[in-house]
């Protein structure tokens, strides 16, 4: 560790480095300096990220552009240079590292401790949208192309479906059948994209609850953090993530499904934190479709981790041989519940926008 962050722009020398934080996919450590400073140093997991230098260039452009429209350093990541000026670094083995300043006196929650944490966690990324609403979105890369395509993430399914590598498909019966069920309207959002009914914006595309920084005194949104999937995309992505991790009564790889269910207390408070934040620059059309947002979005996440089961857990990161299909179950019995409970959700709608 000392000798990777010895390549960026610190100020000060290294004395300690250990592992931090929750993320499934890179390798993310806390670094003291001597001088009191902190940093956060992060290998990017090129098996995710094939691409790492358009992703770093998405990064640095909008961590920048963000930046510039606050006086609070707290309300944006920055981005610590390399020594040779770049925005990252490659090690001996390829490996690609990037270092970002630690935000301090700041939480990240990994649910909400109060439904007041959630009205703020959907005002940040309703503000993260009205922040970059003059963005060119287009401009981005897509770090992982077809990310939240819908229709793309149902091909990858039934292609790993059919080559059942691991010879998990006869244990996931119930499973496949809901997904299959489903696929027909898998696609609206990414068509309501092609045929311009949906606008095309800047996106988070992984808008869960621990990927905002809270004050850690006021509990009020400072900033979005993980940006590796800032992306060109819709807002349906960013609304439907949020509520599909946000709103659920369990944690996402609840074994128990009884203790499963969306708690529409906290889907009225989160989705008026996520318009309050959106300051009414959403379409007609977007808001009419938020309940297809994060039913579909759910829906999606819950496709990924059975694809991933399927194919031997190669993506998400796991802590036992069933990992990936608990995780898939919970987001299965999320839009059952969601499709129960469809004019309840789309009356809350209409009454808080």
């Amino acid at each position: 560790m000392e000798q990777m962050i010895s390549r960026f722009a610190v100020k000060g020398t290294p004395v300690t480095a250990c592992r931090f934080g929750e993320g499934h996919i890179n390798e993310t450590y806390l670094v003291a300096c001597d001088t009191g400073l902190c940093y956060i140093l992060q290998k990017i997991n090129r098996q995710v990220f094939q691409r790492p230098e358009e992703l770093m260039e998405n990064i640095a452009r909008v961590t920048a552009f963000l930046g510039e429209r606050s006086d609070d350093r707290r309300s944006a990541m920055h981005l610590v240079p390399a020594c040779d000026g770049c925005m990252y670094a490659v090690d001996e083995e390829g490996e690609y590292w990037r270092v970002y300043e630690f935000i301090p006196d700041s939480v990240c929650l990994q649910r909400a401790e109060h439904p007041q944490d959630l009205y703020h966690v959907g005002l940040a990324f309703g503000n993260f949208q009205q922040l970059l609403a003059d963005f060119p979105a287009a401009a981005l890369h897509e770090s992982i192309p077809d990310f939240h395509n819908t229709r793309v993430r149902y091909a990858q399914f039934r292609d790993v479906l059919k080559k059942d590598v691991v010879g998990r498909v006869g244990e996931c019966r119930k499973e496949i059948e809901f997904a299959l069920a489903h696929e027909q309207e898998a696609g609206v959002i990414v068509n309501g994209l092609e045929d311009g009914t949906l606008p095309l914006r800047v996106t988070h595309n992984d808008t869960k609850m621990n990927n905002i920084l809270l004050d850690y005194t006021t509990r009020k949104p400072l900033c979005v953090i993980d940006l590796d999937t800032v992306m060109p995309g819709s807002s349906l992505y960013d609304y439907g993530d949020s509520v599909r991790f946000g709103v659920s009564t369990a944690a996402e790889d609840e074994r128990d499904l009884t203790k499963v269910h969306v708690d529409m207390d906290l889907y009225r408070v989160f989705t008026q934190g996520y318009l309050d934040g959106c300051g009414g620059s959403l379409t007609e059309a977007e808001t009419v479709l938020l309940p297809m947002g994060a039913k579909l979005m759910t829906l999606e996440c819950g496709v990924r981790f059975l694809t991933d089961y399927l194919n031997g857990d190669h993506y998400f990161r796991i802590s036992r041989e069933t990992h990936n299909l608990d995780r898939c179950r919970t987001q299965f019995r999320l839009v059952q519940e969601m499709e129960e409970r469809w004019e309840e959700i789309t009356q809350m709608i209409n009454e808080v926008s």
